[in-house]
């Protein structure tokens, strides 16, 4: 029986503090489930591991007794369960109970989830079956709902703009299947969309766990997203710029806007034309601001008049 370094496996130093274990865990999690790894036994090896090294590091007394156990594992392996030993084995005093078996084996099968070091430090000997009060009244599995997956998605600007219907394909148990999904306007990066029943599998008569989409804006070639704010370049003649005037601003919702453009305005200023940005999930007319950076358009080839009109200016600026 091997010695488990639960710290190497989720990444993480022994000071690590509960919120960087969760963290930890929730980001490999997501990563190498089954229900993002279809088929894949490396995945399901993986994800077994970090189940098991979080069951013991996200509790401090399992935790406690972890780092207490540290090189003489050995020594505790083949010692019998005493008051004065720091690991009580099975369920009789000076133990305690880990989640229950079944919750694992209904996503992965009849084997045990856990490795013979866990089981023999926190949960019984390794390959016991479970007792019936841990698989509850009259023997029937736990009810639990199942957990609840995440998912990076990629949307167009325009489409979180407007808001969309998105069709996804997604596989479970091995079947594809097509669903519908409403994207509501006004999703901007980070956003999460939730599509209730699409998560893992639940336990027992426990219902599905729900899918969350984290929204990624892909890149537009015309705007910057921040936020709710956008941000455009707008082409300003020279001559616009050092007289002033008006230039027309294009709105992400391919709207013309007349911006006035003061005297003296300076390649790199930046004009805010408020409420043109994106609007807030369920507040239409709540929205950000859309700013435009002014470039000035040096000209880059000049007629005779031109040119000599420039050189007078010049001329007069000696």
């Amino acid at each position: 029986m091997d010695f488990k370094d639960y710290y190497t496996t989720l990444g993480i130093a022994k000071t690590a503090s509960a919120k960087e274990i969760k963290q930890a865990f929730r980001k490999l999690a997501r990563k190498f489930h089954p229900d993002v790894n279809p088929g894949d036994k490396g995945a399901e090896a993986k994800f077994k591991e970090l189940n098991e090294a979080n069951e013991v590091l996200s509790d401090p007394a399992k935790r406690k007794k972890y780092d207490e156990l540290g090189a003489n594992w050995r020594a505790y392996e083949n010692a019998p369960p005493t008051a004065g030993s720091p690991f009580g084995r099975g369920a009789g005093a000076g133990g305690f109970h880990t989640m229950s078996q079944e919750d694992m084996s209904d996503m992965f099968g009849g084997d045990s989830p856990f490795s013979d070091f866990f089981t023999t430090f926190f949960g019984g000997t390794g390959g016991q079956e479970p007792s019936a009060g841990a698989r509850g009244s009259r023997g029937r599995p736990r009810t639990r709902k199942g957990q609840d997956v995440e998912h990076p998605f990629e949307l167009d600007l325009e489409d979180a703009l407007r808001g969309s219907v998105q069709r996804l394909q997604l596989r479970h148990d091995g079947q594809a299947r097509s669903v519908e999904v409403r994207i509501p306007a006004g999703v901007t990066d980070g956003s999460r969309v939730r599509v209730p029943g699409e998560g893992g599998r639940g336990t027992g008569s426990g219902p599905s766990g729900d899918l969350y989409l984290r929204v990624q804006l892909k890149p537009h070639p015309v705007f910057e997203v921040k936020a709710r704010d956008v941000y455009t370049k707008t082409r300003v003649p020279v001559t616009t710029a050092v007289l002033g005037g008006e230039v027309d601003v294009v709105t992400p919702e391919a709207k013309t806007l007349r911006l006035k453009v003061p005297a003296g305005t300076q390649s790199g200023q930046r004009f805010r034309l408020r409420g043109h940005g994106l609007p807030s999930v369920g507040k239409p007319d709540d929205r950000g601001d859309l700013y435009a950076n002014v470039e000035v358009d040096i000209p880059k080839a000049l007629t005779d008049e031109e040119r000599g009109l420039y050189e007078s200016l010049r001329d007069m600026k000696k």
